[in-house]
């Protein structure tokens, strides 16, 4: 097991800086492995997934993967925030409140990050729920990305609604897995939802990076 997936793919300059430029949470180090997940992923010439879309920084590398592979790149959030981005919380942000309604609304946000990038041609956004829209998505998938809300029944109900769709080779990842809990913010449900993969028989590891897993589906089930 390495510490990267073995594409060795990278990211155009623009694209990187794009990434950085965007508001969010995930680490170059970071969006560079699932920026490599996603371009082996696509070669399986079917859609790439992300649960949790918040202002798009992700979506950035996962949607100029897939618009290479001529495959389209999916992204699904309620863009009202997750628990610990909502007001009086450590990683709230007051600029992603919409105040005619009074709470947080990250998809003009998000829209804005695609438009500068240049990628809106190149993604799919579906609004809602995460277990309602897995409910209504029929096909497979070369790519679930995981990044969600952070406790056991949101983590779960991410994994429960779109590991299934995981096709044959293709890719799961899963971001902040956290074995040890360092302090109140770090949250450990995606860990558990990590071990339940592996657990499960469906999945290897194929990839580490700092909190980014990646595991590649072998077997039946989920």
């Amino acid at each position: 097991m390495s510490d990267m997936t073995t594409s060795g793919s990278t990211p155009a300059p623009d694209v990187l800086a794009a990434f950085e430029k965007a508001k969010g949470f995930m680490p170059l180090g970071e969006g560079l492995a699932l920026y490599a997940a996603a371009v082996e992923a696509a070669a399986l010439g079917l859609p790439l997934l992300e649960v949790g879309t918040y202002c798009g920084r992700s979506t950035i590398l996962l949607a100029d993967a897939a618009r290479a592979a001529r495959v389209p790149a999916l992204t699904v959030d309620h863009h009202r925030g997750s628990e610990e981005q909502q007001p009086g919380w450590d990683f709230h942000d007051p600029e992603t409140v919409d105040p005619v309604v009074g709470l947080m609304d990250t998809l003009p946000t998000f829209r804005r990050t695609l438009h500068a990038a240049g990628l809106e041609e190149h993604v799919i956004a579906m609004v809602g729920r995460s277990p309602q829209v897995a409910r209504a998505w029929g096909g497979k998938l070369g790519l679930v990305f995981i990044d969600g809300g952070h406790t056991d029944e949101h983590a779960n109900a991410d994994y429960e609604g779109w590991a299934p769709h995981v096709a044959d080779g293709g890719l799961l990842a899963i971001h902040d897995v956290f074995p040890v809990k360092h302090d109140e913010w770090t949250g450990q449900a995606p860990y558990r939802v990590y071990l339940r993969a592996l657990e499960s028989g469906a999945f290897t590891e194929v990839s580490v990076h700092d909190s980014l897993r990646v595991l590649r589906r072998t077997g039946a089930g989920s």
